[in-house]
């Protein structure tokens, strides 16, 4: 039997994993952390769980092709059932709310009658939804596989999505942020700007609207760490192997291919090897010379500018107080930004986890908090000259001072408040910069790497970097994607 070794335990490596053992492979996972899951994770601090992996599940909605790919893996299940909550986010502008419904009637009313000055382009925002509520995730098996189950995109699923052409070329050479200023009201501009970062395209912005108000992009109960377990025992079940708190030195190649990968102890052997950590990472650091080909090239050129784009600082909160009288998602306008390594913010975005359970002790509540901006630089040297816990406590205590006044006796009842960094994901998740999306620009071609390189003939590629945008459906799809062009290079049936 063939040996599959798969690098990281993350969702893209879960689900290479799962279709190699269904297609007959032995297969190993080598994880360097003590879970898997990768960025999509959670942890708990004093009894407070904190979701950091997953705000909204793409492909959650039974009808579309990427539901089938998260049920097979096993990450949807029973003990999973998804909530598409509405309002999606809520603006609090003192007494009145502002929600972002994924009704799109429900929607064009809200922002009508808050903001009528903008009635021209509110209407032509929900145009444009409209337009894409059909687009999706297509899956389609690739060329000259032999599959158990054929999957392929009809004709009819093609041509429903044709509507978004009429708006997709103007929407590509929009800015996300240039396509939101053109709204007058600040509070709508705030509001919708918090929906993806603020470095993509506009057509981002729609197909992720779209995708809320056709029923998609829903939240599975239990989070991230449910549907990673749920995935861990499917591999498991199926005879696959993890091999936990290892991390890979080397990946070893003689005439032109993989033997094994060299640990901190050990060469491992193995006759294909499927790299799901970060590619942009993997390329310069785990072979004996960094990999030089257009395609890593393309890869090294693109992310030099784009880096900033998909670091984050990420707050998590406990506090001994109850807060499910509040919307799950608020948005606080600041009335001084928030200011810190060359960034400012003049909306905090809260997600509020207080209605479920196992988040928070009795009585308690669980908030996050994501803030994408360039800042890999600031905590980098900050990490290299001591001061990293020092600035960590002092950004962690300007947070408080500027969220506080929304929250009710936040302050007097805290009991956790952690912040990780673009460091701390270049730590637990070897990850470029600490980087964890690829941005799709203005008017730029939707940026692909290939899964398989010509030069090396057992090595494939998955996970985020792969394709635009990243995130968990492109970890699940070019997951199960490499074991397809593993299968057709060896003449195995995919399963």
């Amino acid at each position: 039997m063939s040996k599959v070794i798969i690098i990281g335990g993350g969702v893209s490596g879960l689900s290479a994993g799962i279709y190699a053992a269904r297609s007959g492979f032995e297969t190993e996972i080598i994880e360097q952390h003590r879970i898997c899951g990768g960025f999509s994770t959670g942890w708990t601090r004093k009894g407070y769980y904190f979701e950091g992996g997953m705000h909204w599940l793409t492909g959650s909605a039974d009808k579309l092709p990427l539901n089938r790919i998260w049920k097979e893996t096993g990450a949807l299940q029973e003990n999973n059932p998804i909530e598409n909550r509405d309002p999606v986010y809520t603006l609090v502008d003192g007494d009145k709310r502002l929600n972002l419904y994924r009704d799109l009637n429900k929607l064009k009313n809200e922002l009508l009658e808050y903001a009528p000055e903008d009635s021209k382009m509110i209407k032509r925002m929900c145009r444009d939804i409209k337009y894409f509520q059909k687009v999706h995730f297509i899956v389609n098996d690739i060329r000259g596989l032999k599959s158990q189950y054929k999957n392929h995109p009809s004709l009819f699923e093609l041509l429903s999505m044709a509507p978004a052409g009429l708006r997709y070329f103007q929407l590509l050479n929009t800015n996300y942020k240039d396509y939101v200023a053109k709204f007058k009201n600040p509070k709508v501009r705030q509001l919708l700007m918090t929906v993806i970062g603020n470095r993509y395209n506009s057509v981002s912005f729609i197909y992720t609207m779209a995708a809320f108000s056709a029923g998609d992009s829903g939240y599975p109960e239990g989070g991230s760490i449910r549907m990673v377990d749920n995935m861990v025992n499917q591999f498991s079940s199926l005879g696959g192997k993890i091999r936990f708190n290892t991390k890979v030195q080397q990946i070893v190649i003689k005439d032109n291919r993989v033997t094994g990968v060299q640990t901190e102890k050990e060469f491992i052997p193995c006759n294909h090897l499927i790299l799901s950590s970060d590619a942009r990472k993997a390329i310069d650091s785990l072979f004996a010379e960094p990999l030089k080909t257009p395609e890593t090239e393309s890869m090294r050129k693109r992310l030099q500018t784009e880096a900033d784009g998909s670091q984050n600082i990420f707050v998590s909160i406990g506090v001994k107080s109850d807060y499910s009288n509040l919307p799950h998602s608020m948005v606080f306008p600041l009335p001084e930004p928030l200011e810190y390594a060359g960034n400012s913010f003049d909306a905090i975005r809260i997600n509020n986890y207080s209605m479920y359970k196992n988040h928070a002790p009795s009585g308690g509540s669980s908030l996050t908090c994501l803030l994408i901006c360039a800042c890999y630089d600031f905590w980098k040297k900050a990490k290299d000259d001591g001061t990293y816990k020092e600035k960590k406590t002092e950004f962690a205590n300007l947070f408080l001072d500027k969220i506080s006044p929304f929250l009710p006796n936040l302050k007097e009842n805290l009991e956790v408040i952690d912040v990780a960094t673009p460091i701390t994901y270049e730590r637990y998740c070897d990850s470029w910069k600490g980087t964890w999306m690829t941005i799709w620009k203005r008017g730029k071609k939707s940026p692909k790497f290939p899964q398989k390189l010509k030069e090396i003939k057992n090595l494939y590629f998955a996970g985020h970097r792969i394709m635009m945008c990243g995130g968990l459906p492109v970890a699940v799809y070019t997951g199960r994607r490499s074991v397809q062009l593993l299968c057709k290079d060896t003449g195995t049936v995919f399963v």
